[in-house]
């Protein structure tokens, strides 16, 4: 767990290296984020945010969808909810056998330097919430580093790692699987859905935090920088 203060210094001062040419667009996101982490999960302004790729190495493989929703004061507005879809390099390949998004339905989707663009807009003043967030925030930073050769100092909220912390409160090790996004929304006996889908990832996602923050006491007694991550 991380000190909101030094939270807040470390974002203003990053904020501070990026002020010129196309990196302030990183520094403007960066400096929108430092009142959010003394707030209560209740006040904060939260994102939910899901992925699909072509694989699972940042380094290599590439993102084809991004779905948001925010979370707003416990609620999930999902008139709100977004489902980009991005163009790639080559082929999706085997990986449409996961997420089910074939070639020719990215014919007109966003190049990926509007889409990091789209991305910062849309998310800008908000803390990100996603289930194994640490893979979806690698993808992010690899691909803001492409497009305004630098990375960001990103904060988040991993469900994931939420859930693990529960699990091994109740046993001995963890069980292969246990913690998937699916196993841990049944375990809050919340809706099945089906998976691999970014934007209905992010809502279930939503939920699931949702569940996890209510288990653990409630969003109004619950400060964000005591769940927080965070990534550069």
């Amino acid at each position: 767990m991380v000190n909101h203060l030094w939270l807040k210094g470390r974002f203003w001062l990053d904020s501070l290296v990026n002020q010129q040419g196309e990196k302030s667009i990183l520094a403007d996101y960066q400096r929108a984020l430092t009142n959010q982490f003394n707030h209560t999960i209740f006040d904060a302004k939260l994102m939910a945010i899901d992925l699909e790729m072509t694989g699972l190495n940042a380094e290599k493989d590439q993102i084809i969808s991004i779905g948001i929703v925010p979370i707003i004061q416990g609620q999930i507005p999902l008139s709100k909810a977004q489902h980009l879809m991005i163009s790639i390099d080559g082929s999706v390949g085997q990986s449409a056998t996961v997420h089910g998004i074939v070639d020719h339905q990215l014919d007109d989707a966003l190049p990926i330097d509007l889409a990091m663009n789209w991305l910062l807009k849309e998310t800008q003043g908000y803390i990100l919430v996603a289930h194994h967030a640490p893979m979806d925030m690698a993808f992010i930073q690899k691909n803001l580093h492409s497009v305004f050769g630098q990375k960001a100092l990103l904060p988040f909220i991993d469900t994931l790692a939420i859930e693990k912390t529960r699990y091994l409160r109740q046993h001995d090790h963890l069980v292969k699987g246990c913690v998937r996004l699916g196993q841990s929304r049944e375990h809050y006996h919340l809706p099945v859905y089906g998976g691999h889908n970014a934007l209905i990832d992010a809502i279930a996602c939503a939920e699931l935090f949702l569940a996890q923050v209510s288990a653990l006491g409630g969003a109004k007694n619950i400060k964000c920088y005591e769940l927080i991550g965070l990534t550069k």
